[in-house]
This record gives C-alpha cells, sequence and structure tokens, in this order.
C-alpha cells in the first residue's frame, strides 16, 4: 500500500512539474506569437534601430514606411505633446516612440483601460537612441481623453 501510494504521488508531481514546465514554454513564447506594427518614416534610422530592440525582445514587427505620420497618430489618439517619430500598434494598444520592450510586455500582461504608451521627443538613451550616456526619462500612459500617468521611470 505504501509504494502505491507513493507511486501516485511521484506520477502526480512529475504531471505538476511538466505543467509548470508547460505553462513557462507558452508564457515566455507568448511575446514571440505578439505582433507589433509600426508607422515609420523611410529614412528613420532611430525607427529601425528601436525595431531591432523590439525582435531582440521576441515581438514579430511589420513594418510601414510612410511619408508623414502624423495621420497614423491622430487616426490612433496621440496626443500632439507625447509624439515622436514612429508610432506602433500592438495588442489593442498604441505605443508612441522610443518604448522600451519590458514596458509593452508589461502592457499586454495588465491589460489596463488606456489608449497606450509614449516616450515624448527623442531621448537619449532610449531604445533605438542609445548611446553610451543616459537621460533619465519616463514612459507615459495616456487614455481616450488625453490624460497622462507616468508608467515607468527609466
Amino acid at each position: 500500500m505504501g509504494t502505491k501510494k507513493a507511486l501516485v504521488a511521484g506520477a502526480w508531481v512529475a504531471g505538476s512539474v511538466a505543467a509548470a514546465a508547460l505553462a513557462i514554454f507558452f508564457a515566455a513564447g507568448s511575446a514571440a506569437a505578439v505582433e507589433v506594427t509600426v508607422y515609420k518614416s523611410p529614412t528613420c534610422g532611430c525607427c529601425e534601430a528601436w525595431i531591432a530592440h523590439m525582435e531582440r525582445n521576441g515581438f514579430s514587427v511589420k513594418t510601414n514606411d510612410v511619408n508623414d505620420v502624423m495621420p497614423v497618430k491622430t487616426r490612433n489618439g496621440v496626443p500632439t505633446r507625447l509624439t515622436s517619430c514612429h508610432t506602433a500598434l500592438v495588442g489593442g494598444y498604441v505605443v508612441e516612440g522610443h518604448v522600451p520592450a519590458q514596458d509593452i510586455q508589461r502592457l499586454l500582461q495588465e491589460r489596463p483601460e488606456i489608449m497606450g504608451l509614449a516616450v515624448p521627443g527623442m531621448v537619449l538613451g532610449s531604445p533605438g537612441m542609445d548611446i553610451p550616456s543616459k537621460d533619465r526619462y519616463q514612459v507615459l500612459s495616456f487614455d481616450k481623453d488625453g490624460n497622462t500617468a507616468v508608467y515607468a521611470n527609466h
């Protein structure tokens, strides 16, 4: 009887470990399944660097080169004061500028009721604007009314 209980317990532990391993595998791979659509100028090098940052972090990126990105920003509710060089759409959210992939991953996990995230301007040291010395900067969330809040500090 003791051996039978030990075998059942062992099978339960093995099954639990396998289930946990599968959960970790799918959670780690979930960012890879997320497509990011980026609208940018065809000549913007920092946009290309941000796209490479996103791909290194497991996102699949579809690029749309456009001569004027402002209509995309306006259509997607990006407040003028938050604009940067490129606009991306991911998982039902708008991502404006050089937002780090880790903040986008957090956004997609938490799913807050906002329009999106923005890093206004061209902040040195943000992804795609990489230089040895970094400026401190904030990632801002924004809602449909244009209200903002600090989402992350870097």
